[in-house]
């Protein structure tokens, strides 16, 4: 039985590394995704990046519309790996940092809080304000792990993808998925 792992791709600038992690997912033959792709992010998508939404679509293994509260992932009794949320708008965070579950992301969001599962949220937004800083706060204190789309540079990033490389590894790595898309810290 393949390892389930939720992706949600939300409306903020950065989409590559949503992408990037499914491409990732897709060559491991272990897992399988659950894709959700906000709105705003299919036009993103087509603003950010060469590929359609079809395109990304096609990554994902199980694909569901934000507004889709019939999904399996809508419940906490889907049992999954948790969540990653790449790019993390601060809407999204907002969303979930309050419980208001009012897209199939943030609900899918809330089920992995409920039920004490990985959830990783790759924000995306500078500069924070103290409502981004505090929403982080409140999303933390009930499970969540924030991780800002800032890649470190001590692997010497040659190009674009290594950087999106770097991050996508990072949000892996908070799920503890075995992968090989940066080098590690004196690796």
């Amino acid at each position: 039985m393949k390892k389930e792992i939720i992706i949600g791709i939300s409306g903020a600038s950065g989409v590559q590394y949503g992408i990037r992690i499914l491409e990732a997912i897709k060559k491991m033959k272990d897992y399988e995704t659950h894709l959700v792709i906000s709105g705003s992010a299919n036009k993103l998508i087509e603003i950010e990046t060469d590929l359609s939404v079809s395109d990304v679509e096609k990554l994902g293994d199980h694909i569901y519309d934000d507004h889709d509260f019939t999904a399996p992932i809508a419940s906490g009794s889907h049992r999954s790996m948790g969540m990653i949320i790449a790019p993390c708008s601060m809407k999204t965070l907002a969303s979930i940092a309050s419980g208001m579950s009012d897209t199939l992301i943030s609900r899918a969001a809330d089920c992995c809080l409920k039920e004490k599962r990985p959830l990783v949220l790759m924000a995306r937004e500078t500069p924070l304000n103290l409502i981004h800083v505090e929403n982080m706060k409140k999303a933390m204190e009930a499970g969540a792990s924030i991780l800002p789309a800032c890649p470190a540079f001590y692997p010497k990033p040659k190009t674009l993808d290594d950087i999106i490389d770097f991050m996508a590894g990072r949000a892996l790595d908070l799920l503890d998925i075995e992968h090989n898309l940066y080098m590690r810290w004196r690796e």
